[in-house]
């Protein structure tokens, strides 16, 4: 029961760690290409109508709240398959700890690969051009390229960073060793 528990637990949470990498990293994006917001984002999210760039008095709000909205749903598969696997643990503190990490380690891995898709971007796409949607009006290009990679690599971040924090919740599974007792129990 307590295990099931601390499932429901996980998976409450993750979501609200997902929105705040999220926020974090549209923070950092917003930084890099301001525009990559004001003329798409902000109207992606609803933000704001087409054809009325309104100023925002703070935009850093606007960004946080399309940070979140873009990344907390990713938090529920994935806070639902690590708490999944996390019930390999020996009790619901080590499974709760574990897949915390397990978290984290999805979360370093989403952002690492992020950084590669804005290099990428910045250095190859920006270069080559995109087939994607560009705004008429844009003024940095390079720089709306290069988020909008760092943006695309991130949701394969989220999938890779699945990967790696399973399989270290797996690995820092308990190992099971058999002793003289269970052999002359016969349980082995």
């Amino acid at each position: 029961m307590k295990k099931f528990l601390t499932l429901i637990l996980i998976i409450g949470l993750a979501p609200i760690i997902g929105g705040l990498y999220g926020i974090l990293h549209d923070q950092l994006t917003y930084t890099i290409s301001p525009e990559y917001y004001t003329k798409f984002k902000f109207y992606q999210f609803g933000l704001m109508d087409l054809g009325n760039e309104a100023i925002f008095p703070n935009p850093r709000i606007e960004v946080s709240a399309v940070g979140f909205m873009a990344t907390w749903w990713m938090g529920l598969p994935i806070g639902l398959i690590l708490g999944l696997v996390g019930l390999v643990h020996k009790d619901n503190k080590q499974m709760f700890r574990t897949t915390l990490k397990a978290i984290i380690v999805t979360v370093i891995v989403a952002f690492a690969t992020g950084l590669i898709g804005l290099a990428y971007g910045k250095l190859y796409l920006a270069d080559i051009g995109v087939d994607w949607w560009l705004p008429d009006n844009l003024i940095d290009t390079k720089n709306f390229i290069a988020v909008g990679s760092m943006h695309n690599f991130s949701y394969l971040g989220g999938l890779t960073g699945l990967i790696a924090g399973t399989i270290y919740s797996v690995r820092k599974r308990p190992k099971y060793e058999a002793t003289n007792t269970d052999y002359k129990n016969g349980s082995l």
